[in-house]
């Protein structure tokens, strides 16, 4: 991969083909986008002219790709069939609508186990996953993303994680993780030292293994280490801190990998600004 690239997630209102523009507005030079409303209800298909429209943007703007942020309502370990079902139906589209617009990867929450056990849940997760990839052959890669660990939420520990990965590894449609720092810092992981995050690092690859990062969304946490709460800050607003954010995105492991911004609009320009000084020192 060309050096990393540096975005915000983008809104789609009044049509998808408007993300690449948007993107390019904002200083991006890679950027994330949902292709469907993230609380449900109905989709209109990506029609040819739709499809042509959005490409022809991303040339137009000097995109060589973006990703897709899959439905929140996605829950893999639900012990409800009809949640379980709709959700792989769901990821599965998803997938396919990613692939017809070029995106690199699209990543998902795993979801809560509820009342069941955890490895009750994890058993559907993981079955869930083979039946989203079995048969799937677009050219979009599915990614996993870390948890903030609320509640009976599933895939906030590099255990879980890794468990997921090595269910559907021999798949060349599933892609590996992204890594959320806010996420991750809320599940009690400490990267905020060059030392810390080395020894991150050393325990993701012994769970998950570091050829299976494939990209960060970045943002500070309003939530201490360990909250188990999913709550973005910008960048050095929140317990992670600028200094923290810098001591993982230097990295040789996070350097080769694209960074997404998920803060809010107003004030991102600044985050932007600080993840691309941390990129050049």
């Amino acid at each position: 991969m060309a050096k990393n690239a540096i975005g915000v997630h983008v809104s789609i209102a009044g049509g998808i083909e408007h993300a690449p523009s948007r993107a390019a507005a904002e200083g991006c030079e890679t950027f994330q986008c949902f292709t469907r409303s993230p609380q449900g209800g109905p989709v209109s298909d990506l029609t040819q002219e739709t499809i042509q429209a959005f490409q022809a943007a991303m040339r137009e703007h000097g995109f060589s790709r973006f990703v897709v942020h899959a439905p929140y309502i996605i829950n893999l370990a639900s012990d409800t069939p009809r949640t379980r079902h709709a959700s792989v139906s769901i990821l599965r589209k998803e997938l396919e609508r990613a692939s017809l617009l070029g995106a690199q990867y699209v990543m998902f929450h795993p979801g809560s186990h509820g009342e069941a056990t955890l490895e009750e849940g994890m058993e559907r997760v993981k079955k869930s996953l083979h039946e989203i990839l079995d048969g799937y052959s677009g050219t979009t890669q599915l990614l996993i993303e870390i948890s903030a660990g609320a509640g009976h939420v599933m895939g906030s520990t590099f255990q879980e994680v890794g468990e997921m990965v090595r269910s559907v590894s021999q798949f060349d449609t599933f892609g590996g993780v992204c890594f959320d720092t806010c996420h991750a810092f809320a599940s009690g992981y400490d990267f905020r030292t060059p030392e810390g995050a080395a020894t991150m690092l050393a325990d993701f690859d012994t769970h998950i293994g570091l050829r299976f990062l494939k990209m960060s969304h970045v943002n500070d946490s309003q939530t201490p280490l360990g909250g188990k709460k999913d709550r973005h800050e910008h960048i050095g607003a929140g317990h992670i801190g600028e200094d923290g954010i810098k001591a993982i995105l230097t990295t040789p492991a996070f350097s080769a990998i694209d960074w997404i911004l998920e803060t809010e609009p107003e004030g991102r320009g600044e985050d932007l600004q600080k993840l691309k000084e941390m990129r050049t020192k």
